[in-house]
């Protein structure tokens, strides 16, 4: 829960919102791409998909619009250089994957119907300039945010959505990260104090609907 007070979006509407469900895609979720070798599991993630895709469904029946984001193939091919960079640098920041399938990039256990897509090279979403035009065109004032990792592209797409302008409406509870206990707490912290102090409202998926509702 967030340590500041009562989160306000008074003026939130189907119309001049867009849902953006980042990377919740089968490398960031499915049992078959974790890697007990790293530490890396996704239990908490899986918990989460069926409330996110609830909220997705209801979210569409309100009118709303609603954006998800793949990846390109981690690979080093396809990425941004200054991943790249990083990951040649710090063997502990590298998560390059060796997955030539096109399986990794397919989405997981959330509904697509009427969805625009995009696949991404970098953690921030924002750093496509298709989906910022594709924001423009939708007249969207805000942007609600859910999905996968909370402490990596979620919170590298807050930043660069904030950047550009956007009111961001945070769902909270539809927003996880891997399993390991560092992670999961930072997590908390990002979510009780940094989002809602720095970024924006912070708020349980139903209070959005709510309002949406309104």
């Amino acid at each position: 829960m967030s340590i500041v007070g009562e989160p306000r979006f008074p003026n939130l509407r189907p119309e001049n919102s867009v849902l953006l469900v980042i990377d919740v895609i089968n490398s960031c979720a499915h049992p078959d791409y974790e890697d007990a070798e790293r530490g890396i599991h996704f239990r908490k993630i899986r918990q989460m998909v069926p409330a996110l895709s609830a909220f997705v469904a209801s979210y569409r029946r309100l009118g709303g619009r609603v954006i998800l984001t793949t990846t390109v193939p981690w690979r080093e091919p396809f990425l941004a250089e200054n991943i790249n960079d990083l990951y040649k640098e710090s063997e502990d920041a590298r998560y390059w994957s060796t997955d030539e399938s096109g399986r990794a990039e397919l989405f997981y256990e959330i509904p697509t119907d009427a969805a625009t897509v995009f696949a991404k090279n970098s953690y921030d979403a924002f750093t496509n300039e298709e989906l910022v035009a594709t924001l423009e065109r939708m007249n969207a004032r805000y942007v609600i945010v859910a999905g996968v990792f909370g402490d990596g592209c979620v919170m590298a797409s807050i930043c660069g959505g904030f950047s550009k302008g956007y009111r961001l409406v945070i769902a909270e509870d539809l927003i996880e990260t891997t399993d390991d206990e560092d992670r999961q707490a930072l997590q908390r912290y990002l979510k009780r104090r940094t989002w809602p102090l720095m970024y924006g409202a912070t708020v349980e998926s139903q209070r959005i609907l709510e309002a949406l509702s309104q």
